[in-house]
């Protein structure tokens, strides 16, 4: 099958034409896979994936799941998998979490502009958010280009961030809304250093690699590294390198961590009901059985 595509973001982010991933072959896979290091953001309509088949087709696609998941420290996952995340603001009962629940509190870091498993070595690749229940509300998804704002940079300051790395760690970004963790969880979460550019060999680009999770930059004073961070932070999230996602039932958007970083926009989650699955992929070399 040959794809074609919808942009929907000037420049990035494509909607394929219709396709089943359930049941793709391995020449789809790789259509697929072309589409991701062209468009950054992929957006698949009408996805009907059960958890099992979720699971099953981002390890087809893209090999190793990550299932170290900052909220494994603070309860078991309800799936009984932690490679599926739980993307939700419903607890093991099905009911709406309370407003001072644990899960929730921690789950208020997805608002802050982010980076799938930046905080763990191997990082993340691709996320998998499939739609399973939308609430009558907006409650969208922004994705930054983070080709896009690296090339907009000037060469000055192209030279100066292309030889730095940046700690990543989850609790630094929990810590500063203010979430208190439990003796013992934050050691659970060491974070990992990764280079502030990240390098396509197979298209040639370069890309700012950045998180709320990015709390320090090797070999830098503290308070010079979170200037440095943070202005890069607003020139990455300018409206020009922005686009955001309404969802609706059945989407199913795949990113590349290495390329654009996310966040989810406000709703009232102690009224409405959403329920989003996540899966993500290592970068790592993948399996032979996944190309």
């Amino acid at each position: 099958m040959t794809l074609t595509y919808k942009q929907l973001h000037p420049s990035f982010v494509g909607e394929p034409s219709p396709i089943d991933l359930r049941s793709a072959n391995a020449g789809d896979l790789a259509e697929v896979r072309r589409g991701m290091d062209h468009y950054g953001v992929l957006v698949f309509r009408g996805q009907a994936f059960s958890d099992d088949e979720q699971l099953a087709f981002a390890e087809r696609f893209d090999g190793t799941l990550h299932a170290k998941t900052s909220t494994a420290v603070l309860e078991k996952n309800r799936f009984g998998n932690e490679a599926l995340s739980d993307i939700s603001n419903v607890g093991k009962d099905g009911q709406l979490l309370a407003a001072d629940d644990r899960r929730r509190m921690s789950s208020l870091a997805n608002r802050l502009w982010h980076t799938d498993a930046s905080f763990v070595d191997p990082a993340g690749r691709y996320s998998m958010l499939s739609a399973r229940v939308i609430p009558p509300v907006h409650a969208n998804t922004e994705f930054a280009d983070m080709r896009g704002a690296y090339d907009a940079l000037d060469d000055e300051m192209k030279a100066v961030v292309d030889e730095l790395s940046v700690h990543h760690s989850i609790a630094y970004s929990r810590e500063v809304l203010g979430f208190e963790f439990a003796p013992g969880e934050k050691e659970m979460l060491k974070g990992a250093v990764h280079p502030l550019v990240r390098r396509f060999p197979e298209t040639g680009r370069r890309s700012l690699y950045l998180a709320s999770h990015a709390q320090s930059i090797v070999g830098w004073p503290v308070p010079e590294a979170r200037l440095l961070l943070r202005d890069l932070m607003e020139h990455a999230t300018q409206p020009r390198f922005v686009y955001s996602h309404q969802w609706r039932l059945g989407d199913f958007v795949i990113w590349d961590n290495r390329a654009t970083m996310h966040r989810a926009t406000p709703f009232d989650d102690k009224k409405y009901r959403r329920e989003l699955r996540r899966t993500t992929t290592l970068d790592i070399a993948r399996p032979a059985a996944a190309h």
